[in-house]
């Protein structure tokens, strides 16, 4: 899935519009200083007024929008331009008085509530404050303004519940964030799953591809016939490794353990490895017919990759497979892992499955076991 390049979501049209309503609703309360610039006797009155209460309103949903944006894309608001916002809000309800008189400080209401959605707590709360308090002072220093109590009841209410917004939005924010998170590990360990499929698909098929080219040039001329059936089983290898590549790619391609069998056995056969395997394949469920068709391929890739080994074995029942050998072992620690192993674990454990990857009983020899729970079936006999 393809990000932007901030790695963030890009906000739909439908947000877009609910910003811009969740701001623009309120200014349905500035009519009341609106309504008192058009009452002014004198011309010019009214034109203020008017003008200064249209350019707040501009003003404040800018303000919100620009802040909202910021928070949706988790940006941190910038201090500066934030209190020269609040600065031209309060510019613009001062130079509205003419017109408006007392009924100006309405325009606080607003203030209040844009320091809260624009400014860290400590420094809202300052604004609060002094946005409840100016209506009682200001009453009491211009006699021609009443006391507006409701003024200062409405900044504490608009405040409290633009604090609530601020903290939805910023709830909203963190969510998208988590899902945009969640989508990209999908895709990692969609990735991760593809890669490991192609991994031990073609881990087994070059590695018998390798081996039956490298017998096909030993019998050349010894046994050109020989030679030539060798040569054509590397042909069909190949074009079999290619669609599975192509079933991989595609979709997801799994594994039978009727087919990983015979191909064991064609491939342990061009290695001079003897090979001692199941005549008849139990009935299995899906999902472990995959898994142990997964650790037969894996089992034998290392087995004619990294043994040295002349004996394996291939042991199945409902419950569990096995592929030994006698060859020299682990390189490493009994539990090291190449990047088959890895993904045989990962798809053994979807299956509550346990893994054993070691030295077979007695010292010598490779051992990889894969055990499953048994089935209803499988304790009862049946």
């Amino acid at each position: 899935m393809q990000l932007p390049p901030d790695g963030n979501r890009p906000v739909s049209r439908h947000w877009r519009f609910t910003g811009w309503l969740l701001a623009a609703v309120w200014l349905f309360f500035l009519n009341i200083p609106l309504l008192a610039a058009l009452h002014q006797a004198e011309v010019w009155r009214r034109v203020v007024g008017a003008t200064t209460l249209v350019a707040f309103g501009v003003c404040y949903v800018w303000v919100f929008q620009w802040a909202r944006a910021h928070r949706l894309h988790h940006r941190a608001i910038p201090l500066v331009p934030a209190w020269a916002a609040l600065a031209l809000l309060v510019g613009l309800g001062l130079a509205g008085i003419p017109g408006t008189g007392g009924d100006w400080l309405t325009t606080l209401v607003f203030v209040a509530a844009a320091a809260v959605f624009l400014l860290p707590n400590r420094q809202a709360l300052v604004v609060v404050a002094l946005a409840a308090l100016t209506p009682p002072v200001t009453a009491a220093l211009v006699p021609a303004w009443e006391a507006e109590g409701t003024v200062t009841f409405a900044v504490l209410l608009a405040s409290f519940a633009m604090y609530g917004v601020t903290r939805l939005t910023q709830r909203n924010a963190e969510l998208q964030a988590a899902q945009q998170e969640i989508r990209r590990l999908a895709v990692a360990e969609e990735r991760a799953r593809t890669a490991r499929d192609l991994h031990d698909i073609l881990g087994h098929s070059l590695t018998v591809v390798a081996v039956k080219a490298e017998l096909a040039g030993r019998l050349l001329e010894l046994d050109p016939a020989r030679a030539a059936t060798e040569i054509a089983d590397v042909e069909r290898l190949a074009r079999q490794a290619l669609a599975d590549v192509r079933g991989t790619v595609g979709a997801y391609r799994g594994a039978s353990l009727a087919t990983e069998l015979a191909g064991a056995r064609s491939a342990l056969a061009a290695a001079g490895i003897a090979a001692e395997l199941p005549e008849t394949v139990p009935s299995l469920p899906p999902e472990r017919d995959e898994l142990f068709g997964w650790t037969v391929r894996e089992g034998v890739t290392n087995v004619v990759r990294h043994s040295g080994a002349r004996h394996c074995e291939i042991r199945v029942d409902p419950a569990a497979v096995e592929v030994r050998d006698d060859g020299r072992g682990p390189a490493g620690e009994p539990d090291a892992a190449g990047h088959g192993l890895v993904g045989l674990r990962e798809r053994a454990r979807r299956l509550d499955g346990i893994v054993t990857v070691g030295r077979r009983p007695g010292g010598r020899g490779f051992l990889l076991r894969v055990a499953l729970p048994a089935a209803a079936g499988d304790r009862d006999g049946g």
